[in-house]
């Protein structure tokens, strides 16, 4: 059962932690939650300390009643607290999407708290189709009326993006992102998010964030793309491993937004990446 540890405001948030060695702080993607890391604690809990939490409004952590604390600094600053909590000054974080963004956000404002960076199919540019889709299922109830009939449908659904699928990865993909209600599947965030997410683009303008990117320099860096992301460009990639020619980057063959982490370009890259982690 995960542990909690309350926020600057009150919340209790709920995390994780299992292994030994240098702390890896694992932050999910927008809708998810720490179940999307069960492969990293499965392949690396014997080389690294391994931090996984829900993000406020997500998974086993508490709603915010004002939706408008969804924001990246704010759950930045929660992720900061849950270092303090834990009693460690620094820690790699492995940025899931949105947990990349406030990765790159932390590294404007405490990057004396970070010891490493790996983003996993994010990166300072992103496709508007992505975003698009994101927005269209973003707080809506899935249509699947059980985890079994989610595994059934969902290489219909996700297909073009997610290639060589096995039906039990599916039905683990299902768990991991909805909770099975009384007639159908719910969703395991505060659909709320929403109204934040619509709240904070209220003006149309895409803020230029290749300078929280640049952030980043001196840290050991790495970056996983899905071939088949609809989030990040290939020419973004491109762009960000010729501005570091250090970082580790691979793509992850068949994977869409995003890589499951149990691929072996994505165990092989958070292997590599650990190595360059201050012990």
């Amino acid at each position: 059962m995960p542990e909690t540890f309350k926020t600057s405001d009150g919340l209790s948030l709920a995390y994780d932690v299992q292994g030994k060695g240098p702390a890896l702080l694992c932050l999910a993607g927008l809708t998810r939650n720490m179940d999307d890391f069960e492969p990293v604690v499965a392949h690396f809990a014997n080389r690294a300390t391994i931090i996984r939490v829900d993000s406020r409004g997500r998974g086993a952590s508490e709603y915010d009643p004002n939706v408008l604390n969804y924001t990246l600094p704010q759950e930045g600053a929660d992720a900061l607290t849950l270092l303090d909590h834990l009693g460690l000054d620094r820690a790699a974080i492995l940025g899931t999407s949105r947990g990349g963004l406030i990765a790159m956000v932390l590294a404007i404002s405490a990057k004396h708290r970070l010891s490493g960076v790996l983003l996993n199919d994010i990166g300072p540019e992103m496709d508007p189709r992505g975003l698009s889709h994101i927005m269209d299922y973003l707080g809506r109830r899935p249509a699947y009326r059980s985890f079994e009939d989610a595994a059934d449908k969902l290489p219909r659904a996700l297909g073009d993006q997610f290639r060589n699928v096995s039906r039990d990865q599916w039905l683990s993909y299902a768990r991991r992102i909805w909770t099975e209600g009384e007639e159908r599947l719910e969703l395991r965030y505060d659909p709320k998010l929403r109204e934040a997410i619509e709240a904070q683009s209220v003006t149309g303008a895409v803020p230029d964030l290749w300078p929280l990117f640049e952030a980043l320099d001196g840290l050991p860096l790495a970056l996983l793309r899905g071939e088949n992301s609809t989030l990040l460009p290939r020419a973004c990639m491109d762009k960000m491993c010729a501005r570091r020619p250090d970082m580790i980057c691979a793509e992850v063959k068949d994977r869409g937004h995003v890589p499951f982490l149990d691929e072996p370009e994505s165990l092989d890259v958070i292997a590599r990446f650990l190595t360059r982690l201050p012990h």
